[in-house]
């Protein structure tokens, strides 16, 4: 056994001591075992044996690609699960579940199964039909929607997807057109070609995507026609809005705040100099950039241009006397929560502090976000210290962030080191600690101990996260201490 210095074993026990099993003084977030590896790990083991790919083509070649394919979309399932890129909270998925009943009772001929949601963690507003009756629903869409009609759409059209067996189709498409003469013949000239190999390759997969986009178009639409059905079926309203404010939905880092930078700081008595809100190196890419005109970006998901044309499409089938239920808050809190703990476990600094500085314009004076602005500060300070301080501040593009984004990411990036690690020290004496949960506190002993002390051993780190997980068993940020317990 490696010895331990005997600074450190008193320095571990101080990050101990006091430590307790779960006692919040609010409503924790979910649990560690809420995790996908945990908590879908018999749904996986159950879709591993009945997910089986079925004999449809005669041509060995083509059944065998069919089956690679279809095994890989198994395979990326499992390992979504195994990733923990899934989460239950028993909230969430409650209000998740609700909607799903309701559409599913009122549609048995074409869902006569319960579908299984699970709930994606990812912060892009998106939802996903995987086939097989299993659709997935992000947070980050979510966190975007505001009444429980825009949600039941979303739901309904990736239900549709299903039904129609779109997922199945396009996996057949491509088993298809791998095997195809067509595609053979073109990668053979490819191979026998003595220059422009690689223009060439592209042009044989352009061609393949351009017929692959304009069938999922084909599939959209049916899935929206499909989705209305379902929904009036349920008695749930069809608003058509929502495809319009699709296009919106990746503006959640455009909208300005509404302080200065320095005044969100100044409330933890940390001051920031305005040298490092701006770029020290000169160029092109510091010249002066007008951030205004991302307000008027009517059209900003580049990834969905056809939402207008589904509007278009589908407002003559708006229901008589719509209804639109805003999601609870309590639903809104928990999701916004949990992005951003996601963000930080995912070391995306910029936008993690960003939607914490967003809750604090709207008021929010829960402790946990000034929990969760120390965690951010610790982590790029020990990013910094690891020297890979830029990986974790996530660097976007001006146009689609406000002036006050473009300034935190700056921030982040040039602020000194030393002072960064007496922001840090600072932020352990701060009165908010005194309304935090028992985890949150056990945590901050642990943050405290391995990031601002000096030449932490492994060993000791080792030693620290499993007294921490053994204490605090069921407690989310276990995820966090995990990492340091298997190093």
């Amino acid at each position: 056994m490696i010895p331990i210095p005997k600074h450190l074993l008193v320095l571990v026990f101080l990050c101990l001591a006091g430590s307790s099993t779960l006692k919040s003084q609010q409503k924790e977030l979910s649990t560690y075992q809420d995790l996908s590896a945990f908590y879908y790990k018999k749904q996986m083991d159950s879709l591993k044996k009945t997910w089986v790919c079925p004999s449809v083509y005669k041509e060995r070649l083509t059944q065998k690609q069919f089956k690679e394919i279809w095994d890989g979309r198994t395979t990326f399932f499992t390992a979504a699960i195994n990733d923990n890129n899934y989460v239950y909270d028993k909230e969430i998925c409650a209000y998740l579940d609700d909607v799903v009943s309701e559409i599913q009772e009122a549609n048995r001929e074409y869902l006569p199964v319960k579908p299984l949601v699970v709930l994606d963690r990812s912060s892009s507003v998106n939802a996903y039909a995987l086939g097989s009756n299993i659709l997935a629903i992000n947070l980050g869409l979510l966190s975007f929607a505001k009444t429980r009609e825009e949600i039941a759409l979303t739901i309904a059209h990736e239900l549709s997807h299903n039904i129609l067996q779109h997922p199945e189709h396009g996996m057949k498409e491509r088993a298809e057109w791998l095997t195809s003469t067509e595609y053979k013949e073109s990668m053979g000239q490819v191979l026998q070609s003595d220059y422009g190999r690689l223009t060439r390759l592209k042009k044989v997969y352009e061609s393949y995507s351009f017929s692959r986009g304009r069938h999922q178009r084909y599939h959209e639409g049916d899935a929206d026609s499909m989705a209305i059905v379902l929904l009036k079926n349920s008695h749930i309203s069809f608003i058509p809005e929502f495809f319009l404010r699709m296009d919106s939905a990746d503006v959640q880092y455009s909208q300005p705040l509404r302080q200065p930078l320095n005044t969100y700081f100044a409330a933890y008595n940390i001051t920031l100099e305005d040298s490092w809100i701006k770029k020290r190196s000169r160029g092109l890419s510091t010249r002066d950039y007008d951030f205004q005109k991302n307000h008027s970006m009517a059209d900003s998901l580049k990834t969905h241009p056809d939402c207008v044309v589904r509007y278009n499409n589908t407002t003559g089938r708006r229901s008589a006397n719509a209804v639109s239920t805003p999601v609870p808050a309590y639903i809104s809190t928990r999701v916004n929560r949990m992005l951003i703990w996601n963000m930080y476990c995912n070391s995306d600094l910029t936008p993690c502090l960003y939607r914490i500085l967003q809750e604090k314009d709207k008021g929010n004076t829960d402790a946990w976000y000034d929990f969760m602005f120390n965690n951010v500060m610790l982590s790029l300070y020990k990013a910094d210290k690891d020297l890979h301080r830029s990986s974790t501040i996530d660097i976007q593009r001006k146009e689609y962030i406000s002036k006050q984004y473009y300034e935190l990411q700056t921030m982040l990036e040039q602020i000194p080191r030393d002072k960064l690690a007496e922001d840090c020290k600072l932020l352990q004496g701060a009165a908010f600690w005194n309304n935090v949960s028992a985890s949150e506190k056990a945590m901050q002993r642990f943050q405290k101990a391995l990031i601002l002390s000096d030449n932490m051993e492994v060993y000791a780190s080792q030693q620290m996260a499993k007294h921490f997980m053994e204490s605090n068993q069921t407690s989310l940020y276990c995820e966090y201490v995990h990492s340091f317990e298997k190093k």
